[in-house]
């Protein structure tokens, strides 16, 4: 898109490499995709999620390929109006509780197992069980980041169907947990 940091991280990152090209811009993204579909042109870049959302909507989205190779680091990420101080700090505690929950093998199939039967201090702490994280100050419930869980899963369940190969197909890479080859993703523990 013109007059975006996508423009610009192409024209550094294809410098950088070398590569000779010809840089074709658009005013708005719908005639973007339509010029690379019909082949006006050969290749088109932006955020991995928005490539795997509209490759999917392609004639043939196997016929494309999305590359495994990042030109720039613009993490993606929830976003709250300005001011609303409680909601950012349930969002991101959520957030992290939810890579936490992961990262400590609780999911929404066995978040009820666990809040009855870890020994874990970390993970009965997650769940409500004992201690807490400060829950009561954010006006949540003991167990709120249970029933989350329970609902939605922890975050690499909600990437792998939301994201992932059971949604639109992108591969996790950098949002592996730390712990993982090739991860990045990690939260402090709520203490």
């Amino acid at each position: 898109m013109s007059g975006t940091t996508t423009e610009l991280n192409l024209e550094e990152r294809f410098s950088q490499l070398g590569f000779i090209y010809t840089l074709s811009a658009f005013t708005n993204t719908p005639d973007a995709f339509k010029a690379y579909e019909d082949g006006v042109c050969t290749v088109i870049t932006t955020d991995q999620s928005n490539l795997a959302v509209k490759r999917n909507g392609f004639s043939d989205p196997k016929a494309h390929t999305i590359l495994d190779a990042t030109i720039s680091k613009e993490p993606l990420a929830p976003v709250v109006p300005h001011g609303d101080s409680q909601w950012l700090d349930l969002v991101k505690t959520v957030m992290m509780a939810l890579i936490n929950a992961e990262e400590l093998g609780i999911t929404q199939a066995n978040v009820d197992d666990m809040v009855i039967n870890s020994n874990n201090p970390a993970v009965r702490r997650l769940l409500g069980g004992e201690e807490s994280f400060g829950q009561s100050d954010l006006g949540l419930e003991a167990d709120a980041i249970a029933q989350a869980i329970r609902a939605v899963g922890n975050y690499g369940e909600i990437y792998e169907r939301s994201l992932g190969e059971n949604g639109i197909g992108l591969q996790r890479s950098l949002n592996l947990l730390w712990t993982q080859r090739g991860g990045m993703l990690y939260a402090p523990p709520l203490r």
